[in-house]
């Protein structure tokens, strides 16, 4: 071998060793970055709590409340996020984008400001509603459930990051020891408040100091309805007559990094907990092959990637199947967020949530 010939095989060599390496760096990263990701939980479960709340409401259950949306939900596969988006394209003139929570704990408060979201962009888009609705704010509703609206209350709470979804309906609801406080606030300025956009240093402030007395009583201008949801059947019958369903549970998916299968599905995977919003449904008669629930996460959109069904599916979601909600309803803290539970046939609607 000439000696040229000796120069370009080392420098091959030098070359696949150099992309062997930068290639184990990349990945490397690429997984601590998932693994930061997967860090963003904040669900600490309170059951004790959940049923001390359950105790106050009259019908603590979606069974009860949305007696005649049980009675009449027929089954059809459902997608809440059509009218987040078409609500949200007419206020904002641009499409909806996932929420991400960043690295703080506030998963609960987003599952339950995008429910409270979705609820109203589903009025508007029936036409219950003339004006599409602002965002919700989600600092309000993580100070107000560490705080005023968990049981057992506290004027401060020094505890780190999170809470839990009794609470977080305790608060949306105006079910506080003070019934002058709690309610849903906006993604807009109020007086020297600025909400309008999403703040980890103020969500950390109220969660551990609570919400300012003046903000918690304008609140209570706008109160959700909150019930508890146990069972498959309430969830599907929730979300085909327009109201979302949080869960908060320690159900997780899939492996890192993580890839929705061919039909948009996440498999379970190790414990997470953590709270997400289920708002759209799918069944296996209607060709959906299999039962499931759509799931938006609150991290970054990159987080999960992989086909989606249908087209147009929310980057940042997933497809669980029936047992796995299941699984994660049966924890006992999973919420239907609404303004009303009555029946609503959304077949009717102008631009079909429904197929």
């Amino acid at each position: 071998m000439s000696d040229r010939q000796m120069k370009w095989t080392w420098s091959a060599i030098a070359f696949v060793v150099f992309a062997a390496v930068l290639g184990a760096i990349v990945d490397h990263y690429i997984h601590r970055a998932l693994q930061r990701v997967d860090a963003a939980y904040g669900y600490t479960p309170n059951p004790e709590g959940v049923r001390q709340f359950l105790r106050e409401l009259e019908e603590p259950t979606f069974a009860e409340a949305g007696a005649d949306a049980m009675a009449n939900a027929a089954g059809r596969d459902t997608f809440l996020y059509r009218a987040v988006d078409i609500s949200h394209r007419r206020r904002y003139g641009k499409p909806w984008q996932s929420w991400d929570q960043g690295n703080a704990g506030t998963c609960v408060s987003m599952a339950f400001g995008l429910g409270e979201y979705t609820a109203e962009c589903v009025d508007h888009v029936a036409g219950k509603t003339r004006e599409p609705p602002l965002e919700c704010a989600s600092e309000p509703i993580y100070g107000g459930s560490r705080t005023a609206a968990r049981l057992p209350p506290m004027e401060r709470n020094l505890g780190g990051d999170g809470s839990y979804g009794g609470a977080a309906a305790r608060w949306l609801t105006g079910n506080c020891r003070d019934k002058t406080i709690g309610g849903v606030l906006y993604r807009k300025e109020y007086g020297p408040f600025d909400l309008s956009e999403y703040s980890i240093p103020l969500s950390r402030t109220w969660g551990r100091d609570g919400v300012p007395l003046e903000l918690g009583r304008e609140a209570a201008k706008r109160r959700a309805k909150c019930v508890q949801v146990q069972t498959w059947a309430e969830l599907c019958a929730a979300i085909e007559r327009g109201t979302p369903v949080a869960i908060c549970s320690q159900v997780g998916y899939g492996p890192t990094p993580r890839t929705r299968d061919a039909d948009g599905f996440l498999s379970r995977g190790t414990p997470w907990s953590h709270a997400m919003l289920v708002w759209g449904v799918r069944h296996k008669d209607n060709g959906g092959g299999r039962d499931g629930g759509l799931i938006q996460n609150s991290w970054y959109v990159k987080w999960v990637g992989g086909p989606k069904w249908p087209a147009d599916q929310p980057d940042g979601s997933f497809w669980a199947s029936r047992q796995d909600i299941e699984a994660a309803l049966q924890q006992g803290d999973s919420w239907a967020i609404g303004t009303s539970y009555e029946w609503r046939d959304l077949q009717n609607a102008e631009w079909g949530l429904a197929l």
